[in-house]
């Protein structure tokens, strides 16, 4: 897969390492290397959330998306969930690369502290950080192993979710589809239970003609692969 790493966005490496993920086209040795050094460059660079992996300028300036096509949209969202999204990238890409390592465990020292502050002032914060996109991207870091008590946050994250459905598919204030591929990675009942509420918006998306945007076809793989499930 050429072009992993975008020297002018991290969102846009991030991106090209989660469609191989996503759709399981392994990464060359070199290309895996190469992406894990280039991550791990980012962190506690200027501008990261508290020490974690910095956005570009060009991310900032032009905005970025999450996998699904959702935008982030406020500086501080784009700062965490990216950071989030690269320690998921790094764990999945497991290069042989001390400097990789080590910006991880950095990182997640970070988002281990903020995480257990949180808890400590507010007990029923479990599996919720900041916002829902947010908290879908931290969901994301510890399915893939990035952070302790992954069970016990997971199981809060969705309690929380669960209480947020609208009624028709949705739930308030957490992106659709992102939530949908976070709900895909967690193998638990709960999650689920979740992915069965919001078939019949994802049924209904397959129903519609394509329009060729890559958002539109990772969207329409990700139903099919949901709906698989349930």
């Amino acid at each position: 897969m050429p072009h992993v790493v975008n020297t002018n966005s991290l969102a846009a490496t991030l991106d090209a390492v989660s469609e191989a993920l996503f759709y399981r086209r392994p990464l060359s040795r070199t290309d895996t290397r190469t992406a894990a050094t280039w991550i791990a460059g980012r962190q506690g660079l200027p501008g990261s959330y508290f020490g974690m992996f910095a956005p570009t300028e060009a991310d900032i300036r032009s905005g970025a998306r999450v996998f699904t096509g959702e935008p982030l949209r406020s500086r501080a969202s784009t700062r965490h969930v990216l950071s989030e999204e690269a320690c998921r990238a790094l764990i999945l890409l497991n290069a042989p690369d001390a400097a990789a390592r080590t910006a991880l465990k950095n990182a997640s020292g970070v988002m281990i502290s903020r995480l257990d502050q949180c808890e400590r002032d507010n007990p029923s914060s479990v599996g919720r950080y900041c916002c829902g996109t947010c908290s879908v991207s931290m969901w994301r870091n510890l399915a893939a192993g990035g952070l302790p008590d992954a069970e016990r946050r997971l199981a809060g994250g969705i309690h929380h979710l669960r209480a947020r459905r609208t009624g028709t598919g949705r739930w308030q204030s957490f992106p659709f589809y992102y939530t949908l591929l976070a709900l895909a990675e967690i193998d638990t009942p709960a999650a689920t239970d979740e992915i069965r509420y919001a078939a019949p918006v994802c049924e209904g998306l397959l129903r519609r003609s394509a329009n060729g945007d890559s958002f539109d076809r990772r969207r329409r793989d990700l139903a099919e692969r949901v709906l698989a499930k349930c």
